[in-house]
């Protein structure tokens, strides 16, 4: 019976994982990578190496949502054939069977922690790294030519023919609130090269003319005209704070703690002042590790999510006593918003060190792991 409940859950599990991981990487390659190879600018290998490095960062979520959906599945089918039925007819206890679901869910756990503290961050920062390269390729070489181009936000460039970098019949729009236009030049020549040490595209323009707007009248341009185009933000020594692995972000606290020291020149002040004083930096730390502690808590909290997930879609799946998917995913889709609201409150006040933003991540998987706790001994004593 164990092997067989275990079959049934891993075969469910690896079909939610693989329906979940395409779902969530539609949402990032049609933002990003299908506008590039519908327009031939990608080859195939360039796309399938950006869909592999996003593999693992869209596991984050697609892990906990597999192993909730598998449970409620495999458990509402188990409960709605009778099986359930014969199996406590046969003297053994519902926490008898589902042991080595919870191990599985356990070993799950681990998976994530992989997942989420390692090579989910490694992983996102490679994917930008190579987005932003290949993006700084294609404006250098192949800059489209016979369309419009909104690849650039604020900009809207047509080119009428691109011969490596020179240009012929080009047009310029610059936009502000992405609406009003305040810089329209036109150009019979062009020629285009990127600035890679400060990330910007310059855009030779020849006996051009147009306008600008200043001070809200148009201003005459005409002549020989050079735009510089940000392509993104500088290169920094490391990613952002968002994209750090764990161990990066425990390096990253310390840095912050051993910058950030109380002053040791306070001059002659009361013990009463010095106190005050200390309260406020200490304030002051707070508020700037609050972030990273946030995040680090973040990554070791969502590796549990498995196993919260678990206990609760088991009674869950026994008690709705459904063999239609859709009723399981539909549960599944709203308890796992319930679960990441609390991530969402949590991330919303990370910089609020007096809310303890950090703490907040590890509230979804207290209420979980014990409404899952009640509902299995409930479910357990057949009530």
């Amino acid at each position: 019976m164990h092997a067989y409940l275990v079959r049934q859950v891993l075969a469910s599990l690896m079909l939610t994982v693989g329906v979940f991981t395409f779902v969530l990487l539609l949402g990032n390659a049609l933002r990003e990578i299908l506008p590039l190879l519908v327009n031939h600018q990608l080859s195939f290998t360039a796309v399938t190496q950006a869909i592999g490095l996003l593999i693992p960062f869209v596991w984050v979520f697609a892990l906990p949502m597999g192993m909730l959906t598998a449970t409620l599945l495999i458990f509402g089918r188990f409960s709605a054939d009778q099986e359930l039925t014969a199996v406590r007819a046969s003297g053994i206890s519902l926490l008898a069977l589902i042991s080595p679901i919870l191990l599985l869910s356990l070993a799950l756990c681990a998976v994530s922690a992989l997942v989420n503290m390692d090579l989910g961050p490694r992983c996102r920062v490679a994917y930008t790294k190579m987005l932003f390269e290949l993006k700084v390729e294609l404006s250098n070489v192949q800059m489209p030519e016979g369309r419009f181009i909104k690849d650039f936000p604020g900009y809207i460039f047509y080119v009428e023919k691109n011969r490596k970098g020179s240009l012929q019949h080009v047009m310029v729009f610059q936009l502000k609130d992405e609406t009003n236009i305040v810089m329209s030049v036109e150009a019979p020549r062009g020629q285009v090269d990127v600035d890679t040490v400060n990330r910007q595209i310059n855009l030779h323009l020849y006996d051009s003319h147009g306008f600008a707007m200043s001070d809200g009248r148009p201003a005459p341009i005409s002549g020989e005209a050079t735009l510089q185009v940000p392509l993104g933000k500088p290169q920094t020594r490391q990613p952002s704070v968002d994209d750090m692995t764990f161990v990066e972000l425990v390096n990253e606290l310390h840095e912050v703690e051993r910058r950030i020291n109380l002053p040791v020149s306070l001059g002659n002040l009361t013990a009463e002042q010095l106190r005050a004083r200390k309260k406020d930096w200490d304030k002051q730390l707070k508020d700037w590790t609050a972030p990273i502690r946030f995040h680090m808590h973040r990554q070791v909290a969502f590796s549990f999510a498995c196993f919260g997930f678990t206990l609760v879609g088991i009674p869950l799946g026994i008690r709705v006593h459904r063999r239609e998917t859709n009723v399981g995913i539909a549960i599944a889709l709203l308890l796992v918003a319930i679960y990441y609201c609390f991530i969402l409150v949590g991330q919303s006040l990370n910089t609020r060190s007096e809310y303890a933003p950090h703490l907040i991540v590890w509230l979804p998987n207290f209420v979980f792991q014990a409404v899952g706790a009640v509902l299995l001994w409930r479910a357990n004593r057949g009530s």
